[in-house]
């Protein structure tokens, strides 16, 4: 059967049902569902449908992806807070110059949930997708077959994944972590450090740093010692102390006067504990965190590395709105560089050291 000969099939039933599912067009024209899929951009494209999660719906169907006569896109993250409200806050920005409309599902960092708020944001006929899985690159054994089941454009943000934990290449933008824990210890290295503590939290964002701290310890001549402690966020949590006490005694048998911690909160609260203990900062101890997200605001601010998290919203659904308007576009790979930030917890190297440093 040829192309036009389905399009016209498919046009009839849509007429006929008000609303197509890819199965059904499957068993009705007798092809692939791959064929099916690209009829129906092609005609989605042509503006004679509109495609939408498992099939098409028609352009004067209310529930068609539109509020009015703008476009909807969906995003799906794992927080509406913190890290991720400036990558929202970019995204909505993103699609407002666009003229189109966004519609927000949030997981809560779970694999159950998120398969859930993916089923409401695409039920509603949204044109296309931005997600950020629950499950980091770290974990991406763990995938499942729902972002190769999504049938509308796909852009992830913060993850790479890739074959063959997915079935196709999807487009993404993501923040380059490693090289913003090459940023850190470049920084103290600068500064003269040699020894370097790290502390990161169990989350996604870890799995990078710690590639970038591999990295850069060796490129730079340094030696990194990685804490197993668990840092508290808070100084109410239980064992607070103890485990704050714990990191810098660790601190103090490495031999170490620099310490990169992720993220903001454990920095500010580690800060407070060292200077309880009658250390000063940074001139007994340097400290640098990671995300900026409120490190500013600590008793004493915290030099920090930023991730470019609202410009990432900003080069997602950018991306995304441009494959919708361009389906051939190719496939894309987008790094964000982070940027170091240099506050009074860590102090600022001087051109004497800069020279000194960097002759080894």
């Amino acid at each position: 059967m040829l192309a036009q000969e389905r399009h016209e099939l498919i046009l009839r039933s849509l007429r006929r049902h008000g609303r197509l599912r890819v199965a059904d067009l499957v068993a009705e024209l007798g092809v692939s569902a791959i064929t099916v899929r690209r009829d129906l951009a092609e005609l989605d494209s042509a503006g004679l449908l509109r495609r939408v999660h498992g099939g098409a719906i028609g352009t004067g169907t209310a529930d068609q992806g539109t509020h009015g006569s703008r476009l909807t896109i969906g995003i799906v993250v794992p927080s509406a807070t913190s890290y991720y409200s400036d990558v929202i806050r970019g995204a909505e920005a993103m699609a407002d110059r666009y003229g189109a409309r966004l519609v927000l599902g949030v997981s809560g960092y779970d694999v159950t949930t998120e398969r859930e708020r993916l089923d409401k944001v695409l039920g509603i006929g949204v044109a296309g997708l931005m997600i950020s899985t629950a499950l980091g690159d770290g974990d991406a054994d763990r995938l499942d077959t729902r972002l190769d089941d999504i049938d509308v454009p796909v852009v992830l943000m913060e993850r790479a994944f890739g074959f063959p934990q997915v079935g196709r290449e999807y487009d993404h933008v993501r923040t380059d972590h490693a090289y913003g824990a090459m940023l850190a210890l470049r920084h103290f290295v600068a500064l003269g450090h040699r020894r370097i503590a790290i502390n990161l939290q169990a989350t996604v964002t870890a799995y990078w740093l710690r590639r970038g701290i591999e990295s850069a310890a060796k490129a730079l001549g340094v030696e990194v010692f990685l804490s197993p402690v668990d840092l508290p966020m808070r100084g109410d949590d239980p064992g607070a102390v103890a485990q704050l006490d714990a990191f810098l005694a660790e601190c103090e048998s490495f031999g170490s006067r620099a310490v990169l911690v992720h993220s903001d909160e454990h920095g500010a609260r580690l800060v407070e504990r060292a200077m309880e203990l009658g250390l000063r900062v940074p001139e007994d101890l340097a400290v640098i965190a990671y995300n900026d997200v409120t490190a500013a605001l600590a008793v004493v601010p915290l030099t920090a590395v930023c991730p470019p998290r609202r410009a990432l919203g900003e080069t997602a659904c950018d991306l995304l709105l441009r494959k919708l308007q361009s389906p051939s576009m190719p496939v894309q790979h987008l790094s964000l560089l982070p940027t170091l930030n240099i506050r009074t917890s860590c102090g600022t190297a001087t051109t004497e050291q800069n020279l000194a440093v960097f002759r080894f």
